[in-house]
This record gives C-alpha cells, structure tokens and sequence, in this order.
C-alpha cells in the first residue's frame, strides 16, 4: 500500500517544498512582468520617435526652464522602464536558488542522501529554468531575504511608472486651462455632472496599483523580519502579496499601453508656437550676450516687451542668421548630442 507520507512526501517537507514552489510561481510571475515592462517602454519609444522633433518647454519645479522635444521626454520614459529589466533579471536569478532537500530545518533530516541532488536536477530539466541547490540550507530555510529584495525591486518599478502616469496626467491636463501638451485617449464617457470632461483614468489606474505594491512592500518586510529561528512562518502572506503585486502590475502595464500611450498624440503646431515665445528661450543666448544681458531680456519677455528673438535683435550684438540657427528646435533641444533614437534607445544601442 503507498502511504502518503511514507512514499509519496518522502524525503520532502513543507518547509523546503513549499519555499521552493513560491520561488518558481514568482520566477514564472517575473518573465510575465518583464514581458509588459518591454512592451510598455516599447511604445514610448516609437511615440519618442513619431514626436521627436516637436518642441515644447521642459519645467522644473513647475517652472518653464528650457527647451526640449516632445520625443525627449517620452523617450525618457521608455529608457525609464527598460532600466528595469537588468533589476528583474537579477531578482530571477535570485529566485532560482532553492532550499529543496532540506526538509525540517536546512539539515536534511530523513531525507535520502541522494534526493537533493537528484530532485534539483530533475526540477531544472522539468521547469527549464536554471535551478541550484543553495549552498547552506539552515540559512536557506530561515531566511527570507529574497523576498525583501524582490518585494523592493517591484517597488521601485511601480514608483516609476506612478511617476510617469503622473507626468502624463500633468500633460494633458486640460486640455483648455491646464497644460494640454498631450492628448490621452478618452477611455469613460466623461463626468456625470460636468458635460465633456472626460478624466485620464488609465494613468490613474496605474497610480492605484503602484499604491497597494507599495504598501504591501511593508507587509513583506515585515513578515520577513517577524521570522523566528530556523523558520520564518509568514511566508504564505509575503507570496500572496507578491504573486498579487506581480500579476496587477503586469496587467496594470499591459492596459496603459494598450489603452493610453499606444493612442497620444500632440497639437504639433500649439506647442511649436508656445516654445517659440517662450522666454526660456533666453537661456541659450547666455554664451553669446552673458547671463546678466540674457537675463533683461528673459524679464522683458515675460513682462509682454517681445518675444526673446526679436529683443535680442534689438541688442544689436547677434547676426540674425546665427540667432536662426541658435533658436532652431534641434539646435535648442540638443538632438545630436543626446542621440535618442526612440526605436533603440539611447544614442542608437539596441536593447536587448
């Protein structure tokens, strides 16, 4: 007669097997969320492409500062997100070092001498992915600290792409008296008491999304850290949690794309006009006139005295040929030197 704890569950523990079945769910979770990672930036890319010589005003603070293109700021994004990619490659790997075999507490107790041996490399060759033995399983048993790092490292994707979504929410803001230097695709009907105002709920979907990972980020270090001895008993909340956090944010990056940056696009000729009047143009004259001079003549546009080119012509002191040619949109965004090529990355290199 086969018993189930005699011969099936031989040699097997629910300390080293169930630590060891989280660890591949999370590992399967991870290559689900890389995939929408790479797709999302993937299209901020091609939009950084298609907008990347529109020019506009970059803010800092709030402010009006300097000039720069449309595809700048959204290739940024893209390189953003890809950055991501090497941090999950590093948690996957983390990930794959596993404790199986060590039953109880780390020392193998009951287990054939044989079976860790044999049942990582059989784990390997069914799942396919390049499982190993940890090398001190009484530390393995016991400690949790992959999970930090992998809990932390999901953190810190959301908080980006929170950031981003409250970037684009902030450009198409609007559209009349906010900033409307995007256009989101509208995806509600609008307000059910304000005809016509239809909100940026995609962004702000994944703004909700990135607040739960970022909260449960606490519940995961602190179940880690609640541990006890040779076991931490907790670990069933930090894998709920993470799988969780894994699975919305995948989904939550599949519907941005799908639903909101695959669609933007931007009133080329508004914000052309904008960043020509703009008195942040200014900035660029101060190799030729001096910041002080340059300074005169940013106040003087913002007090309704020009716009920046034609005051600085009046100075007397710059060729109009060379003052075209230092105003163009390239020249003033510094395409070539920032070389971002939105299908491939930055300066050229293709991203594997």
């Amino acid at each position: 007669m086969i018993h189930p704890l005699d011969h099936v569950n031989r040699c097997q523990s629910t300390n080293d097997v169930y630590p060891t079945a989280v660890r591949l769910a999370l590992v399967g979770a991870i290559d689900r969320l890389v995939e929408s990672t790479e797709a999302l930036a993937d299209s901020f890319a091609r939009k950084a492409t298609e907008f990347r010589a529109v020019p506009k005003i970059g803010p800092t603070q709030l402010q009006d500062a300097v000039p720069m293109t449309v595809g700048q700021e959204l290739g940024a994004f893209a390189t953003t997100l890809r950055e991501e990619l090497a941090r999950l490659a590093d948690s996957r790997t983390l990930l794959c070092e596993i404790n199986l075999g060590a039953t109880a507490i780390g020392t193998g107790i009951t287990a054939h001498p044989d079976y860790r041996r044999l049942a990582v490399r059989h784990l390997a060759e069914i799942t396919g992915l390049p499982v190993v033995g940890a090398g001190d399983l009484v530390e393995a048993t016991s400690d949790t600290g992959a999970f930090v790092q992998v809990s932390s490292v999901l953190k810190r994707i959301v908080v980006k792409a929170s950031k981003i979504c409250n970037d684009l929410r902030l450009l198409a803001s609007g559209p009349q008296a906010g900033l409307g230097e995007l256009r989101l695709p509208a995806r509600q009907a609008g307000s059910s008491i304000m005809p016509g105002k239809v909100n940026p709920v995609i962004p702000e979907m994944v703004n909700q999304v990135a607040f739960w990972v970022i909260g449960n980020d606490l519940t995961v270090t602190m179940a880690a850290e609640g541990g006890q001895l040779q076991l931490n008993a907790f670990e069933p909340v930090m894998a709920h949690g993470l799988l969780q956090g894994f699975t919305w944010t995948a989904a939550a990056f599949d519907s941005l794309r799908e639903t909101c940056v695959d669609g933007i696009t931007v009133d080329a000729a508004k914000l052309a006009a904008a960043a020509a009047t703009n008195a942040g143009l200014a900035t660029a004259l101060t190799p030729l006139l001096g910041y002080a001079r340059s300074a005169e003549i940013a106040k003087a546009a913002l007090g309704g005295a020009g716009a920046v080119r034609d005051l600085a012509l009046a100075t007397g002191g710059l060729d109009p040929a060379v003052l075209d040619a230092l105003l163009r949109p390239e020249t003033l965004a510094n395409l070539d030197a920032t070389g971002f090529d939105g299908a491939n990355g930055v300066d050229g290199a293709k991203r594997e």
